[in-house]
């Protein structure tokens, strides 16, 4: 079992604080739900535990690994981000065996979801159709950890079904953080619950809690 150790994360912006003593963790057969309204400082946390970004402090670890750059990271971790990333001119078919290695790019290649695209560049693509594609090759890549900002956006609900179970699947064998306004779809699919408000990080139990601290609304 592998374990990602998140502690006194702190960040500020222009004087503002957006986190403040931030702790999580995550261990591979987990998944660990992130929730938050627009603004609350989610992306920031996650790109902080992915090293594209700073934190004012923040001590992060992977089994007794201490993560200080984005090389430490390397093979370990992998990030969603809510942009696409993929380069448009390269067909799925290469892609794939550019992030997976030889097995999993033959599961990934006998995908039904994925195989009426392997022919096509990601730039002939709909924004659901990058995004579905972009979530399978993270999970599964090499990387213990995968972090998933808003991965549901643009998925139609056939198609969150569908990524929620490979998410599942992956999940047995790495950990996976995931953060996305669709709370139902992260509910439905976490272990651990946490939410990002007025700067701290809490673990949340039930939807009651939910609404306690105002991110969903009383009458539920």
């Amino acid at each position: 079992m592998n374990r990602l150790h998140v502690d006194s994360v702190n960040k500020s912006f222009k004087g503002k604080k957006i986190l403040q003593d931030i702790y999580l963790s995550c261990e591979t057969g987990k998944i660990v739900g992130l929730l938050g309204i627009n603004g609350a400082g989610k992306s920031t946390l996650l790109n902080i535990i992915f090293g594209t970004l700073k934190g004012d402090s923040q001590f992060i670890r992977i089994n007794d690994k201490v993560l200080q750059n984005q090389m430490d990271r390397k093979g370990n971790m992998a990030y969603l981000p809510q942009y696409s990333f993929i380069p448009k001119g390269i067909k799925i078919r290469k892609l794939i065996s550019l992030f997976c290695n030889k097995e999993d790019t033959e599961k990934l290649l006998q995908l039904s979801i994925i195989k009426p695209f392997l022919s096509e560049r990601a730039k002939n693509l709909s924004g659901g159709e990058k995004r579905m594609i972009e979530i399978l090759l993270l999970i599964y890549s090499d990387s213990k950890f995968i972090l998933l900002d808003e991965p549901f956006s643009a998925l139609s609900p056939k198609m969150t079904d569908e990524i929620q179970r490979h998410i599942r699947r992956q999940s047995e064998k790495k950990g996976i953080i995931i953060s996305d306004h669709h709370y139902q779809e992260v509910l439905d699919i976490s272990d651990d619950i946490y939410l990002l408000s007025d700067t701290f990080l809490k673990q949340i139990k039930d939807l009651k809690e939910l609404q306690q601290y105002n991110y969903l609304p009383k009458s539920i």
